[in-house]
C-alpha cells in the first residue's frame, strides 16, 4: 500500500468510500440560502438558514448523503461557531452595522438572528452580495446561530463532517497554533479552486500543485472547485495513485449529468446544494461492487449506473468545456 513520508502505511482516506461509492455532501447543510437569487433560479435560497442544527438534521434524513459542509470561524473569546462569510450585519433604525466574525464575543455572536430562548431580543440578519448590495437575509425556515460544540451534540453521528477552517488570507498563522487546531480532526485535506482563480500562493493554483502539498505534508486528499477536475482529469489518476480523496464543490455540481461525468471519471465525493436532488441522482447510478477499490484506476463503466447513451455521453463530455468556461 502506499506510504507516508513518514514510511508508515497510509490508511484509506473516508472509510466509507468503498461502501457508498461516490459520496455526496451538502453546502452548508441542505444547500446555501443563495440570497437575492433571481425567480426560478436553479439555486435559490434553501428552505433552511445554511450552517443551522435544522439543516444538518435535514440533511442526515437523506440516505444518500455521506456528510455536511460547513464553516468554522473562532470568536474573539475562542469558541469556534458556523458561519460562512467573513463578516455579519445586521440593520438599526436604518442604520447598517458590519462586523467581523472574529471580532465578536460569542455571546454578541449568538445575538444575530432568531434567537434559542425567545425572551431575549434578536438582532436582524442581513447579507452582502457579491456585487455589493445588502440584502434581508430571509428563510422559510429559520433557525439560530450554533457553536462547533453544539453541532457534535446534537447532529447524527451516523453523517460525517467536512469542516472548512476559516482563516484571514492575510495573517501568517504559527504552525503550531494550526497544529494545535487540527489535533482533533481525523482527516485533513487541501481546498483549492483548481485553477479557476489566481491566487498569491501558488499552491492554490492548481490541482497538481493541491496534490503536491498533500503529499509534501500527508494529507488525505483535495476538495477542488469542480471546473478545476474538469479542466485536468488526469491529476484524478494522480491522486489516486497516491491514494488521495478528491472531492469537488460548485454550482456544476447541481447539475446531475455533470456529477454522472465526475463518477465516470473517478470523482469520490460531491459537495450540491440540491441536496434531495443529486442525492437521489447519485444512488441511482453509483452502485458499486464492493469487491471492486473505489481507488482502481480505472472505471467499471459496466456496473449498474443511470442508462446514459453512448451518444448522450459523447454530448455530455463535448458540453463540459462550455459550462467549465462559463462564470458560476
Amino acid at each position: 500500500p502506499p506510504v507516508t513520508a513518514g514510511g508508515r502505511p497510509r490508511e484509506l482516506p473516508f472509510a466509507l468510500l468503498a461502501e457508498r461509492g461516490m459520496m455526496v455532501g451538502g453546502h452548508r447543510g441542505m444547500g446555501m440560502n443563495a440570497v437575492g437569487a433571481p425567480p426560478g433560479a436553479r439555486v435559490g435560497a434553501a428552505r433552511e438558514r445554511e450552517n443551522t442544527l435544522l439543516s444538518f438534521g435535514r440533511a442526515a434524513e437523506h440516505a444518500a448523503v455521506a456528510f455536511v459542509e460547513f464553516d468554522v470561524q473562532v470568536t474573539k473569546d475562542g469558541c469556534p461557531v458556523i458561519f460562512h462569510d467573513d463578516f455579519i450585519l445586521t440593520q438599526k433604525t436604518e442604520v447598517l452595522y458590519e462586523m467581523r466574525v472574529t471580532d465578536l464575543l460569542l455571546e454578541e455572536f449568538l445575538s444575530y438572528g432568531v434567537q434559542k430562548e425567545p425572551h431575549k431580543v434578536s438582532k436582524p440578519l442581513l447579507r452582502r452580495m457579491e456585487d455589493g448590495r445588502v440584502l434581508t437575509w430571509s428563510t422559510e425556515e429559520d433557525d439560530y446561530l450554533c457553536t462547533l460544540q453544539e453541532v457534535f451534540e446534537h447532529v447524527s453521528p451516523h453523517l460525517g463532517f467536512n469542516i472548512e477552517l476559516k482563516f484571514d488570507d492575510n495573517i501568517i498563522y504559527p504552525s503550531v497554533n494550526l497544529n494545535r487546531a487540527l489535533q482533533a480532526v481525523l482527516q485533513v485535506l487541501f481546498l483549492t479552486e483548481g485553477g479557476t482563480a489566481k491566487h498569491d500562493d501558488t499552491r492554490r493554483n492548481s490541482l497538481d500543485n493541491a496534490i503536491h502539498v498533500c503529499q509534501e505534508y500527508d494529507l488525505h486528499g483535495v476538495v477542488s472547485e469542480v471546473r478545476g477536475v474538469l479542466k485536468n482529469p488526469s491529476a484524478i489518476l494522480k491522486a489516486q495513485e497516491s491514494n488521495l480523496a478528491i472531492l469537488t464543490y460548485g454550482q456544476l455540481n447541481n447539475v446531475r449529468e455533470a456529477v454522472y461525468v465526475q463518477y465516470l471519471m473517478g470523482v469520490n465525493g460531491v459537495i450540491v446544494d440540491l441536496v434531495e436532488e443529486i442525492s437521489n441522482a447519485v444512488a441511482d447510478f453509483s452502485k458499486p461492487d464492493l469487491g471492486q477499490s473505489t481507488f482502481s484506476n480505472s472505471v467499471d463503466i459496466g456496473r449498474k449506473h443511470e442508462s446514459f447513451s453512448q451518444q448522450q455521453l459523447g454530448f455530455l463530455l463535448r458540453l463540459i468545456p462550455e459550462l467549465i468556461q462559463q462564470p458560476h
